[in-house]
């Protein structure tokens, strides 16, 4: 592949609500482009783009993946991304790294929930953006009703700039409103201009009208010369769309079914036509960097030889065989042989300018979102990726011992390439914990595993921190004696235990009161020693017993028998002894937890909360049709929360939690947790 300029590359993220068909709209695109000889389907399992085994299995994108498309003498990196929501940190990736996007929906359902996020990642990279209409081919499909779907959910900012020609199955092209020219495609990747059908005449005057009235508002010459009745000629009238698309005033709507390769050329053409050049799109952060190469490494994906490094240049040029500096790291790269990705094709190249994209691999010490330089004079690094929190959380064990050691480092290599992954050791429970975005992300994570290393992981819900405390105060006494022949062991305690302050400073307070020498003060700390390890072995669920108060209160020793390990088991018998005494019970931890929730959800996501045994302390609105629900929940019932908030907001709702303190679980749930806890010690209930 030649080497092109900034100026003749678009960097463009397709981003869009899950299965729009952005895999299918590359591939056409690869095959219209000359790039393979037949063009991949998704449903037959031969797409150029999703060839790795998961997403064979799925039947969908799980990795945002760059694939460069030369057209007309220029390059397009189109960066196909999933769709499914718990993969949105691919999508967070591409469009850091691309300069526009394209938004990708169906005449079939018209603005749907990814519709909508997507626009709101694009709004949050300020990118300039198309809309595609996609599967125009269908029944039931109506380009008019979705462009005014679209308006009316994104503003008239949104504005057709090709109709169809044809509908549903018989939909075969497109009429392009700025040089009132249709095109037809027919037999493969054939495309044929044609005369404007005289059934779409006035539809194209209108639409076009409509679009020359959005694009005008920037210009004030051209909207008096329209206003005046002149004509704009098509060069005034395409530089004008450009203008406002390259602003984010315009958003142009093609029209497009990439499965049946209707469109995708004329589609292709617009986003040459319309979108900024990698030149353009630069920030002064890069422009002052000049000739020194630069480089944000965007993706660490697996491959045979261990690693590829997906990055895009931003400054200089990037030659194989040359050294970099790792701003984040401080340490010294070499760039082997640079690739040019092409779904499961690769390229070599020699070089790689600013404004492109490219690949290397087996760097050492470098992660996603690091910037790479060719100065170590350059130490500020290039602006990082926003990734989003995980909110799913389990448990995972190896189902055999063998892979212990090796889940470990197969956990690692994962974090490594997917940063909405985290991985956590519980130090109560000794659980290795994974979270993510939801359900689906944890279960493909785990089979990749499984297909990588080959490694069974067992997934199960976390263990839920319980904890138990007492309600009043009680005082007992607890006897250890033992005679063995020679030494015996004696030790005689009496203990008052009374709860302190549930969530106060203070979880265990000890105190020595004894008077009189009854318990010589050697043995005090082996009673400290014996209520510590009862407290953390707990009494009535297995769980650690906090904010106690436990005094030392008398005693008796033996000056042969006695030792410091007597009095611990003394100490361990008393506390046995007085806790039941003390009305004990569980307590459980409680999240807070802010929800954001479109207004037309709120009351069912209130409701569920409710029957989650929450409490709901406020509500706020955020504008732009959200609102902040702030509540306080157990942990036990947050569980799997990220897939039932998902289900009450189809997919618009998102959460946080942060642990707020103990509190008393309720006496049914007691129950259940005690009558666990005594079937696994084999007890009757």
């Amino acid at each position: 592949m030649k080497v092109y300029t900034a100026e003749q590359i678009r960097n463009v993220a397709l981003i869009s609500h899950v299965g729009a068909g952005k895999t299918s709209l590359v591939d056409a695109a690869l095959y219209d482009s000359g790039a393979v000889t037949r063009q991949g389907k998704v449903d037959e399992r031969t797409s150029a783009v999703d060839y790795d085994p998961e997403e064979l299995k799925r039947g969908m994108s799980l990795h945002a993946k760059p694939v460069p498309v030369e057209w007309r003498g220029q390059k397009l990196n189109l960066i196909d991304t999933p769709g499914y929501p718990d993969f949105v940190g691919e999508v967070k990736a591409a469009l850091r790294v691309a300069d526009a996007a394209l938004i990708v929906t169906t005449a079939e359902k018209g603005v749907e929930v990814g519709t909508e996020l997507t626009w709101q990642y694009a709004d949050e990279r300020r990118l300039p953006r198309m809309i595609l209409v996609n599967k125009l081919d269908r029944e039931n499909t109506s380009f008019e009703q979705t462009l005014e779907a679209l308006r009316a959910r994104f503003g008239l900012k949104v504005v057709p700039l090709q109709i169809p020609i044809g509908s549903q199955s018989n939909f075969k092209g497109v009429i392009d409103l700025v040089s009132r020219r249709g095109f037809t495609f027919e037999g493969g990747n054939k495309v044929q201009e044609v005369p404007v059908p005289p059934d779409l005449q006035d539809q194209v005057s209108a639409f076009r009208e409509q679009l020359i009235e959005s694009a005008v508002e920037n210009d004030e010459a051209l909207m008096d010369k329209f206003l005046e009745g002149e004509e704009l000629s098509e060069e005034e009238l395409r530089t004008l769309v450009r203008q406002g698309t390259v602003s984010g005033e315009l958003v142009p709507v093609v029209c497009a079914s990439a499965l049946k390769n209707i469109g995708v050329q004329t589609a292709l053409d617009a986003l040459l036509d319309y979108l900024p050049s990698a030149a353009e799109a630069l920030s002064d952060e890069v422009r002052a960097l000049g000739e020194t190469p630069a480089l944000f490494v965007f993706k660490t994906a697996a491959a045979q030889v261990g690693t590829i490094s997906l990055f895009r240049v931003y400054s200089g040029t990037l030659k194989a065989d040359s050294h970099v500096f790792n701003v984040q790291t401080h340490a010294e790269e070499r760039i082997g042989q640079l690739i040019i990705p092409r779904g499961k094709a690769q390229e070599s190249a020699s070089e790689i300018a600013a404004g492109d994209i490219g690949g290397v691999a087996k760097l050492t010490n470098t992660h996603t979102g690091d910037t790479l330089v060719g100065s170590k004079e350059v130490t500020t690094a290039l602006e990082p990726i926003q990734f989003p929190e995980p909110c799913f959380t389990v448990a995972v064990f190896p189902k055999s011992k063998a892979d212990l050691d090796k889940m470990s480092n197969a956990l690692t290599r994962l974090v490594e390439e997917d940063h909405t992954l985290r991985v956590t050791r519980d130090p109560e429970t000794g659980e290795t914990r994974i979270s993510g975005m939801g359900e689906t992300h944890i279960q493909v994570a785990v089979d990749m595993i499984k297909r990588r290393f080959g490694i069974d992981l067992e997934v199960r819900d976390i263990h839920i921190a319980y904890r138990e405390t007492i309600r009043r105060k009680a005082r007992a006494n607890g006897r250890h004696k033992r005679q063995t022949g020679g030494h015996g062991q004696f030790g005689d305690v009496w203990l008052e235990i009374e709860p302190l302050p549930i969530g106060g400073p203070d979880t265990f307070i000890f105190e020595d009161r004894i008077v009189g020498g009854v318990v010589p003060s050697q043995f005090v700390p082996g009673v400290e020693k014996g209520v510590r390890e009862s407290l953390k072995r707990g009494f009535i669920s297995g769980n650690p017993m906090v904010y106690v108060k436990v005094a030392l209160v008398d005693g008796k020793y033996h000056p042969v028998d006695s030792s410091a390990q007597s009095f611990e088991i003394a100490a361990s018998i008393c506390m046995q002894e007085a806790v039941p005494q003390a009305n004990p019970t569980i307590l459980e931890p409680v999240m807070n937890v802010t929800v954001i929730v479109p207004e037309q959800t709120m009351g069912d996501v209130m409701s569920d909360i409710n029957t989650k045994r929450g409490r709901v302390l406020g509500m706020e609105s955020l504008g732009n049709g959200m609102q902040k629900i702030v509540a306080q929940v157990p942990q036990a019932e947050m569980l799997h929360y990220a897939t039932d908030l998902r289900s009450l907001t189809q997919g618009r709702g998102t959460f946080t939690m942060e642990f707020y303190q103990y509190e008393e679980v309720p006496p049914q749930i007691q129950q259940e947790l005690i009558a666990r806890y005594k079937k696994e010690k084999g007890e009757p209930a």
